[in-house]
Order: structure tokens, then C-alpha cells, then sequence
């Protein structure tokens, strides 16, 4: 079943991990990557890729399919408010 309005994964970041009083700076140096990388993706203006799917696996212990699962939804949900189909027409094929 499809969660209404999931959230991005860097606002369940922020609302779960970073309530443990851990910094950005702090969890960047964790991940490996630049603190400015790791806003971007607590900001939704970046979404997570592969890559930050492990990183992110390894240093708070979710599975990285799950971080992809979590942006997908997210990403789904966003698709299904902005997206217009009205020019769509679903492909009938001819089954013999």
C-alpha cells in the first residue's frame, strides 16, 4: 500500500537521527562526505543516490535498499501531484 505524502529521506534524517544530538558536521565526517553534500540532501533539494544509500547504510545501520525505497516513495509521490497524463494513452497490443 502506498504511504499519502511519505517523507523525503533527508526530513526523516533530521526528524530521527539528528534529534540524537549529533551535528551535520558531525554525521558528514561519518558519511565521508562534505557537510555542504549532506545539507543538500537534508534540504530535499538533493535526493539520495546509490552511493549515499551505503554510505548512509553503514553509518546509521538501515539497509540501503531501504534509503532507496524511501526516496522512491518520495519521489513517486511528487510524480503523481505535478504530473499531467492527459496526453497518455495506454498501448493495446494485439495478443495472436
Amino acid at each position: 500500500m502506498a504511504m499519502h505524502n511519505p517523507p523525503h529521506p533527508g526530513e526523516f534524517i533530521r526528524e530521527v537521527y539528528l534529534a540524537f544530538q549529533i551535528t551535520v558536521r558531525q554525521l558528514s565526517a561519518k558519511l565521508g562526505v562534505y557537510p555542504s553534500t549532506l545539507n543538500r540532501v537534508l534540504n530535499g533539494s538533493n535526493g539520495v543516490s546509490s552511493e549515499m544509500a551505503l554510505r548512509l547504510s553503514k553509518a546509521l545501520g538501515r539497509s540501503p535498499e531501504s534509503w532507496l525505497a524511501m526516496q522512491d516513495n518520495y519521489d513517486l509521490c511528487q510524480a503523481r501531484q505535478s504530473v499531467n497524463f492527459d496526453q497518455v494513452q495506454k498501448v493495446e497490443f494485439d495478443v495472436a
